[in-house]
C-alpha cells in the first residue's frame, strides 16, 4: 500500500474522526501495554514528549507503547468505535516515538453487535505497510463497508501515539422516523465542519460535538480580527432537512463571544467544498441577525425562517470570537 502526503489526504479534512473518545470510542484490548496504556492511542489532543517525565514501568510516552518482545508473533490492540462507519483514511502517528516505534503495521475491521471473539470474521482494510520515526502515516481505506471495531497490528512491538480514523457515521437514515426532530448537524448525526475563514483556537467541528463544551478550546473560536468584515463557517448536515430551531451556545466565552450571529443555508446538490465557500455568500437568510450574550445557550425558534430542505448552513459570527455549539434542529427529508 502506498502512503499519502497531507496534501494528498484529503479526507483527513472531509470526514470525521471516528475514533474520538466523546462520540464513544474505546481502546478494548491490547496484547500489551507495558509502557504506555492502550487509552492513549485515541486521546484527542496532539501528542506530547516530556523529557524527564519517567513512571515505574520506565519513560513516560504519550501513545500505545508494548514492551520488547522476547518470543514470536507481534502485538495488536482493539478499538471499538463509538459510532459505526465508513472507513475512508486512518492515520497511524508514531510522534515521539523515534528508537521505539514499530516497523510495520496493518488495520484490520469487522462489524459486530457486541465485542469480537474467537469467531469473528476480520478484514484487513490497511494492508501492511512500513512506519518511520516520529511520523505521520496516513492511508486511503477503499472499502465502502460500515465497520464496529478495529484491530491496529504492529510488528512485532513498540509504541504508537495516536491513531486517527476517517469516515462517516452510519445513521441508518432510513430506518428513523421521518417525523422525529434531530439535530440535523449534530456530529453523532454525521454533521461536519467543511470550511471556515479562520480556526485559529478550534475547529468548527468542535461546535457540533455532543453535550456542552468543556472549556474555551472545545468550540471554534477565531482570531481577533482587525479588518472590517466578519467571521464565518460552513457545516454540512448529516442528512438533509428542513430546520425549526437552532440553538447556538456560548459556554465559557465569556469576554471573546460574537456580539451577534446569522445563518445561511441552502441544498447543495453539486460542487466542490470550494466552490461551496464561494456559493455560501449568496444562500438564503436561515436565521437573520440575532444578539449573542458571554457563556448562555441561545435558542431560537419564531425567527427561523420556512426556506425548505436543506444541505448546508454558513454560520456568519459578527464580528469574530467564539461558540460553543451549535444545534439545528428539525426533520431529515426523504
Amino acid at each position: 500500500m502506498t502512503l499519502l502526503s497531507q496534501d494528498e489526504a484529503d479526507f483527513v479534512n472531509r470526514y470525521t474522526d471516528l475514533a474520538q473518545p466523546r462520540l464513544g470510542t474505546e481502546v478494548t484490548f491490547a496484547t500489551d501495554d507495558f509502557f504506555a496504556d492502550k487509552s492513549r492511542l485515541i486521546d484527542p489532543a496532539d501528542p506530547v514528549f516530556i523529557d524527564d517525565k519517567y513512571d515505574d514501568h520506565g519513560k513516560w510516552m504519550d501513545g500505545w507503547e508494548s514492551r520488547r518482545k522476547r518470543g514470536e508473533g507481534y502485538d495488536h490492540c482493539i478499538i471499538r468505535l463509538g459510532l459505526p462507519g465508513v472507513i475512508h483514511g486512518v492515520n497511524i502517528d508514531t510522534s515521539h516515538f523515534t528508537g521505539n516505534y514499530p516497523p510495520a503495521a496493518s488495520i484490520d475491521a469487522c462489524y459486530v453487535d457486541g465485542e469480537p471473539d474467537a469467531d469473528t470474521v476480520w478484514e484487513e482494510i490497511v494492508p501492511s505497510v512500513s512506519l518511520g520515526p516520529d511520523s505521520h502515516h496516513l492511508a486511503a481505506v477503499k472499502s465502502e463497508s460500515t465497520w464496529s471495531h478495529l484491530r491496529l497490528n504492529i510488528y512485532p512491538d513498540g509504541g504508537v501515539a495516536r491513531l486517527r480514523v476517517y469516515g462517516q457515521i452510519n445513521c441508518n437514515w432510513d430506518k428513523r422516523d421521518p417525523d422525529e426532530i434531530v439535530d440535523l448537524a449534530a456530529l453523532v448525526n454525521g454533521g461536519r465542519g467543511i470550511a471556515a475563514n479562520n480556526a485559529h483556537y478550534g475547529s468548527p467541528s468542535n461546535i457540533l460535538a455532543p453535550g456542552r463544551g468543556v472549556n474555551m478550546g472545545d468550540g471554534w473560536e477565531t482570531r481577533r480580527r482587525r479588518e472590517p468584515g466578519n467571521d464565518w463557517a460552513i457545516i454540512e448536515l448529516g442528512h438533509p432537512g428542513t430546520v425549526s430551531a437552532v440553538e447556538v451556545d456560548t459556554a465559557h466565552f465569556k469576554g471573546n463571544f460574537p456580539e451577534s450571529c446569522t445563518i445561511q443555508a441552502a441544498y447543495v446538490t453539486g460542487g466542490t467544498e470550494q466552490s461551496i465557500i464561494t456559493q455560501s455568500m449568496f444562500w438564503k437568510t436561515l436565521l437573520p441577525e440575532q444578539k449573542l450574550s458571554m457563556d448562555a445557550i441561545h435558542r431560537f425558534e419564531e425567527d427561523v425562517a420556512d426556506i425548505g430542505p436543506i444541505t448546508h448552513v454558513r454560520l456568519n459570527i459578527i464580528p469574530d470570537g467564539g461558540i460553543s455549539r451549535l444545534r439545528l434542529f428539525g426533520k431529515i427529508d426523504r
